[in-house]
């Protein structure tokens, strides 16, 4: 067993018995119920190490024998759409993150646009080079402002098919390169320093993209950024910045921010990540359950996810103007035997808002306001249920009680007559 399995097992309480074992999983915007299998879960990472290690062995003596260098060869993957799953994985993460480190720093926290020029195929052919300019991007930042950044940030697209990246994080204070110019004995001034960060902002994003033609740099300087300060103040809690996020672009008429370029859906060209986060860590704690307990949480859970009325689009197919006629060659209608082969004259889709079901098979997550209230209160109804149940046992063994005391009597009363019966 791996130390990190380790150490999650000791903490959930784990003893070595095998088999799943309800958890509940405690975050600051997110309450999750599982049944993990630690000894099982480990022994198939063991086995899938070891198929891979094989594989890799084999692969490495065919590519050397055959093929030549395996660096060499070129992906074949490609990416269209922000799939639904990295969707739901995104807004668990963000639930889950601790955002301390952002709150002691005590500045505001607005949400930040970086855009692209408009000839934007020039300097960002394909995902890889977004990123490396948000990796420049991090770094002037950490040098202009003498703290790293620290935060959040999403990929999407416009409808033009231009990248735009979206930043959740500290706004700095003061000029850009102050600290710097306090701090070092031989200062170097760098692009941008002196001044303040909505202005830095522009310039160094335009300097880090660094568009050849000077006609689109110089729109890109006027127009390349945003910071959005009221934005940024609306998150108040894990669940209103997960949901933010998860929606921003996600809705009928702005889907087309979370649509590939054409330009980027070729092999080794795809975005990579949508989503991601920096400086931040998860703040999670897990307890074990007794199975009984983990189906009334579950049940609690669904109910209380039923209660927040949330509704998912989905199209249905509806089928209009009756059925088409099956007909023999000789022009009569074939009987049982040819309804079969009845198809609709007519089919029309409409779209439709259906309620998300949430932890359907005993397992999932819900994304709250304040994920240690909600655990709070899943814990008082489980001690309300545990004394309902003993309050329920101890009537139960009194009025057990209580008939065997009358059974006891009617036995003795029955002994008298019959005695003196006898007599």
């Amino acid at each position: 067993m791996s130390a990190a399995a380790g150490q999650f097992a000791r903490r959930a309480g784990w003893d070595g018995r095998e088999g799943p074992r309800p958890v509940l999983v405690i975050a600051p915007g997110v309450v999750s119920l599982g049944w993990p299998d630690v000894a099982r879960r480990e022994q198939t990472a063991e086995r899938a190490q070891e198929a891979a290690r094989k594989r890799a062995s084999e692969l490495g003596g065919y590519l050397a024998e055959y093929v030549g260098d395996p660096a060499e060869t070129e992906p074949t993957r490609t990416v269209q759409v922000w799939s639904a799953k990295s969707r739901a994985r995104m807004t668990r993460v963000l639930a889950e993150l601790d955002y301390a480190p952002l709150l002691r720093m005590g500045l505001r926290l607005p949400m930040t646009t970086l855009t692209y020029p408009g000839d934007w195929l020039v300097v960002a052919p394909t995902g890889k080079a977004v990123k490396k300019h948000m990796d420049v991007f991090f770094k002037r930042f950490g040098r202009a402002w003498g703290f790293e950044w620290l935060g959040i940030w999403k990929l999407e697209f416009q409808r033009r098919g231009a990248p735009h990246v979206h930043l959740w994080g500290p706004q700095p204070e003061g000029p850009a390169g102050e600290f710097r110019q306090m701090t070092q004995v031989r200062y170097r001034p760098a692009v941008g320093d002196g001044l303040p960060y909505a202005q830095w902002l522009s310039v160094v994003w335009a300097d880090v993209v660094g568009h050849p033609d000077p006609e689109q740099k110089r729109r890109h300087v006027r127009a390349g950024t945003a910071v959005d300060g009221d934005e940024g103040e609306r998150m108040t809690d894990p669940k209103r910045l997960a949901i933010y996020f998860t929606k921003h672009g996600s809705y009928g008429a702005k889907e087309y921010q979370n649509q590939v370029p054409p330009e980027w859906q070729q092999p080794g060209a795809g975005p990579g990540r949508f989503w991601g986060y920096k400086g931040l860590e998860k703040a999670t704690a897990g307890v074990e359950l007794a199975p009984a307990d983990a189906v009334f949480v579950a049940r609690t859970m669904r109910r209380l996810a039923r209660s927040q009325g949330v509704t998912r689009q989905v199209t249905v197919r509806r089928t209009a103007g009756g059925y088409a006629r099956a007909v023999t060659d000789d022009g009569t209608l074939g009987g049982l035997a040819g309804a079969q082969y009845l198809t609709p004259t007519r089919t029309r889709y409409r779209k439709v808002r259906r309620p998300v079901v949430r932890l359907a098979s005993g397992a999932g997550f819900l994304c709250v306001n304040d994920g240690p209230a909600l655990a709070a209160g899943l814990a008082r109804a489980l001690e309300r249920r545990v004394q309902d149940a003993a309050s329920a046992r101890r009537s139960a063994e009194g009025a057990e009680a209580k008939l065997a005391r009358l059974r006891a009597a009617a036995d003795k009363r029955r002994n008298e007559r019959d005695w003196n019966n006898l007599v």
